[in-house]
């Protein structure tokens, strides 16, 4: 068997790539197993004579089981080819990616992990949000808004004390609960968020607003995902920045 890659393909534009993963991806790859959240721009660039299946996962829809993932890519690894697992954002941020490293160590496979963007950085940025700033941010928490099945709902009263810059992912269809309850741990309803669909992308939208107006806000504008919020003081930033936003957006 030869050595499987489990890659980050970050936030969404193809120029944010690591070298190392552009370089696998165009000359060794040759099955591809790609999420939907990696964008057509990533995916060009994957070798012409190489195999792309798209193995989607996304909240409320029909998703690929991640068991099926793990037997596929080892049933590719088999057979000799150069394998390469294609996540959004980083692997290890919110991707299952060590739950893919430790089901193909347990069947003796050789992962190589080559990082990515995460989106939690790289789309706030995008949207001229700095998540820490001095004097108004001393930290980031990174949060997914959807726990997973058998995970607990995160501790929204602790985060809204915690004094750090919130990036929720995975957080759309229950921004109205969320916001409700950080408001009710004691968050002041008029503290700065944000809401940044398709980051990185030509299609970037954000919508700005106050925690307790971002919810509507956010229906208003129809926001789709795949979509990152950010609470706290920092957010209020990306209000300058609307109407440049594409000099904003990263490109390095």
């Amino acid at each position: 068997m030869t050595k499987l890659y489990l890659i980050g393909a970050g936030p969404g534009a193809a120029d944010l790539l690591t070298l190392r993963a552009a370089r696998v991806l165009a000359e060794q790859a040759d099955v591809v197993l790609a999420d939907d959240l990696v964008s057509p721009e990533v995916l060009a660039l994957v070798r012409r004579q190489a195999r792309v299946v798209r193995v989607g996962k996304r909240g409320g829809r029909a998703s690929t089981p991640q068991d099926f993932i793990h037997r596929l890519m080892l049933r590719y690894a088999r057979r000799g080819c150069c394998v390469v697992r294609l996540k959004g954002g980083d692997p290890y941020v919110f991707g299952r990616g060590r739950e893919e490293v430790e089901a193909l160590a347990a069947a003796g496979v050789d992962v190589e992990v080559v990082p990515g963007l995460t989106a939690g950085l790289a789309v706030p940025a995008a949207a001229g949000i700095p998540v820490t700033h001095r004097g108004c941010a001393h930290g980031v928490t990174l949060v997914t808004g959807t726990p997973g099945a058998g995970c607990g709902e995160p501790d929204w009263a602790a985060l809204a004390r915690s004094g750090t810059t919130l990036v929720i992912y995975m957080g759309l269809s229950r921004l109205l609960q969320i916001a409700a309850r950080l408001i009710a741990a004691g968050l002041p309803a008029g503290t700065p968020a944000a809401a940044i669909a398709s980051g990185t992308l030509a299609a970037q939208q954000q919508v700005v607003a106050t925690l307790g107006e971002l919810p509507e806000c956010v229906r208003e504008a129809g926001l789709a995902s795949p979509v990152i919020i950010v609470v706290g003081e920092v957010a209020a930033f990306a209000s300058r920045a609307q109407g440049q936003a594409q000099a904003l957006r990263l490109v390095a």
